[in-house]
């Protein structure tokens, strides 16, 4: 028996992310999630303002820091959203970077006292690092500054959340709260064919309407066919190659992607390679058959 077309987008695709929760019209969409996500941490989010996820840095190194989401709430507190569909050597250390420029975007033109409002880094991942896969049932992570010796929050304004996503296995029955609605959707929606009475609230039936694909125009559905390629090709080949422990696995997806056109930064965000790994290839593709040209 054939499995049923699947109905609704996949969230780890860059269009469905964004097309979920970057969208102004979804925007109580991010709100709610932020707010599970973080309702131990702060009083409720009433309101979120999307800021370009592009930054103009001063250096070529600075405009490479694309985030997928970064809003700002009424407080002046700093989010940014991250998807990361594959591993990626230094993926922590990206995290610690891209979060110096809400850090730095505070900072006036006259003279300040150095006082910051709190930042966070939401990390969602279709993967588990290696170093935790001793821990088969922690896929959440809260990370802030804390004193070695007596374990206390030195600095409670940064804080960096990772969700590992493929460790959330719990099943309709076993899900407790709403975020653990919301982990659930995430993990399982393109498996979803008729809404749970369990889910059948307000915000969950508008991610529905807004995920199924039978509703995208011509357009979007290109958009997302697209997208959805380049998700699939992208986490076979980081799979394999990952797998296999082979650089040269890696440096072979990038040399793909730049074949097709896929700009630098996204190749850097995704591989982990350097800047300057990154320009070698992009020198040798020229001087490189494309594959099965020579057959």
């Amino acid at each position: 028996m054939m499995n049923p077309p699947v109905k609704y987008l996949n969230p780890f695709t860059d269009y469905g992310f964004k097309k979920l929760f970057g969208e102004e019209p979804n925007k109580n969409l991010l709100l709610d999630f932020l707010n599970e996500l973080l309702k131990d941490e702060q009083g409720a989010i009433v309101s979120l303002n999307y800021i370009k996820n592009e930054q103009l840095g001063s250096s070529d190194l600075d405009r490479k820091a694309i985030f997928d989401l970064y809003c700002e709430n009424e407080a002046g507190e700093r989010f940014i959203v991250e998807l990361q569909k594959s591993k990626q050597r230094f993926f922590k250390d990206r995290t610690i970077y891209y979060s110096t420029f809400p850090i730095r975007d505070q900072a006036p033109k006259n003279d300040w006292d150095y006082q910051l409002s709190a930042v966070y880094l939401i990390a969602i991942l279709d993967f588990v690092f290696d170093e935790d896969q001793d821990q088969p049932d922690k896929y959440r992570y809260d990370v802030k500054l804390i004193d070695v010796d007596t374990c206390k929050i030195f600095y409670d304004k940064l804080t960096f959340i990772y969700l590992e996503m493929p460790k959330f296995t719990k099943t309709l029955a076993q899900l407790e709260t709403r975020f653990d609605k919301w982990l659930y959707v995430l993990r399982n929606l393109t498996e979803i064919q008729e809404i749970p009475p369990l889910l059948q609230e307000q915000v969950f039936e508008q991610l529905f309407e807004t995920a199924e694909i039978a509703r995208f125009n011509r357009e979007q559905m290109r958009s997302y066919e697209d997208s959805l390629k380049y998700y699939r090709d992208l986490k076979n080949s980081m799979d394999t190659a990952r797998d296999e422990g082979k650089e040269e696995g890696i440096q072979t997806v990038a040399l793909a992607l730049l074949r097709e056109g896929i700009s630098e930064a996204v190749i850097l965000k995704t591989t982990g390679l350097t800047v300057e790994q990154l320009a070698q290839l992009s020198r040798a593709k020229h001087f490189l058959p494309r594959q099965g040209m020579e057959e």
